[in-house]
């Protein structure tokens, strides 16, 4: 089977402005005949039946004659047809013929009144014909339409979003609009120097350097932590008191009492223990002058020799 690749009938727009200009315009007993020449007309509607036999048979040409009678021939028949369902409202001269509402459906006799059933409505606007779209169709359009209009949201609400170490999440604020007549209104004091300006494009820049290098800095930090989480730890400590720091995992104290160990008398200890009394003769020694000054000493004289006079 062939595919063809004819598109949707309720996005085709057709006209024929010489079959318009043939039956003398469109107008409220020409419509029905100007559609039966679209892509929408089915051929084998009661619309047709009766436009063939009042072609071949003269007694039912009234019938083709004017709306009201083929209508009114068409409301004795079940089955599909095609009929006027809404007309113009204002058919003046000059204001062109309006729009046109033909409805296809299925007409089921029924008491007291006949079942109707509607299949599509098409719209006869000037020369062009329409087909309105079904009500499906426009629900998942409105659906497609507004889908993408968050999907626009969402992309726009994360572009504006940013993050800093400092201050966390955050938007960007959009610039400020004033009206053109504010703009007028502005004393020319308040207009900016080229000076300013400069330094105003050159901090631009700037912002977004340093908004960059923020957004680097954390995702390298948050690499490092990720990486050496669990070895931030000081697991060597610094002991002491300011001017005299060291490591603790150094050994300073350990090297000195390893090396105070060998340099222990054990034999003045235990002479010292065994002894105690010798410690004890000694008198006290006298303390010195408060002066500073050490006392004089006195001369022993030798027994049995004592001075002769001359």
């Amino acid at each position: 089977m062939a595919t063809t690749n004819e598109p949707p009938p309720d996005e085709i727009q057709w006209r024929h402005p010489s079959e318009a200009q043939r039956i003398g315009g469109i107008h409220s007993n020409s419509v029905l005949f100007y559609f039966a020449e679209s892509p929408f007309f089915d051929r084998t509607s009661n619309n047709a039946v009766i436009f063939s036999q009042a072609i071949y048979n003269p007694n039912m040409a009234h019938l083709i004659s004017t709306r009201e009678a083929f209508e009114g021939r068409l409301k004795q028949m079940s089955g599909l047809e095609f009929i006027v369902a809404q007309e113009p409202a204002e058919m003046g001269p000059g204001m062109g013929t309006g729009v046109w509402v033909i409805n296809k459906q299925t007409r089921r006799k029924r008491e007291p009144e006949d079942e109707i059933v509607v299949h599509a409505t098409y719209y006869v606007i000037g020369e062009n014909i329409y087909m309105a779209p079904t009500l499906a169709d426009i629900l998942s359009f409105r659906m497609v339409t507004i889908t993408d209009a968050l999907r626009k949201c969402f992309a726009a609400a994360d572009n504006a979003r940013t993050w800093s170490p400092a201050l966390g999440h955050g938007y960007k604020v959009a610039p400020s609009t004033t009206n053109a007549k504010e703009k007028a209104s502005e004393s020319k004091g308040t207009t900016p120097m080229p000076e300013a300006q400069g330094n105003k494009a050159a901090t631009e820049p700037k912002k977004t350097t340093q908004s960059a290098l923020d957004s680097r800095l954390i995702e390298h930090s948050f690499m490092i932590h990720m990486q050496y989480g669990g070895d931030y730890m000081d697991e060597n400590p610094i002991t002491g008191k300011p001017g005299e720091f060291h490591l603790s995992s150094t050994g300073r104290k350990d090297k000195l009492q390893t090396l105070a160990l060998p340099n222990l008398d054990t034999s003045f200890k235990k002479s010292a223990l065994s002894e105690p009394e010798k410690k004890d003769v000694k008198g006290e020694k006298t303390p010195k002058t408060p002066t500073g000054m050490s006392k004089l000493k006195r001369k022993k004289s030798k027994p049995g020799a004592t001075p002769t006079s001359a």
